[in-house]
């Protein structure tokens, strides 16, 4: 992920058509010893084609799949529940803690 990465913001940055070379280069200088093997590979699936036909058809493959809205919508609701739990908890501390004076307080 991270070589493609490299390979992207080299693109953005004008850069065409980056070779191996350029996207280890990238790497060193965020500290990021780079695999040739990955590089060369990610490059040899890369050569000429382009970046935005890729992601474009990347993105409609991304459209048909299932992403789980059932799922997602049941977790606000179990996450309203913590809330209010919370909420009680915290009401009944509250409770407690003004009981912990025995009725004097600090300037009586």
């Amino acid at each position: 992920m991270k070589y493609l990465a490299a390979y992207l913001l080299l693109t953005i940055g004008g850069n065409a058509a980056p070779a191996a070379k350029d996207v280890t280069a990238l790497l060193a200088t965020v500290g990021i010893e780079a695999e040739s093997e990955r590089v060369e590979a990610l490059i040899a699936q890369l050569a000429g084609k382009d970046i935005n036909e890729l992601i474009a058809e990347g993105t409609s493959k991304l459209a048909s799949v299932p992403s789980g809205g059932a799922a997602a919508a049941a977790a606000p609701a179990a996450g309203a529940a913590a809330a209010e739990e919370k909420k009680e908890e915290k009401k009944e501390e509250a409770k407690e803690e003004s009981d912990d004076d025995m009725g004097f307080g600090l300037f009586d």
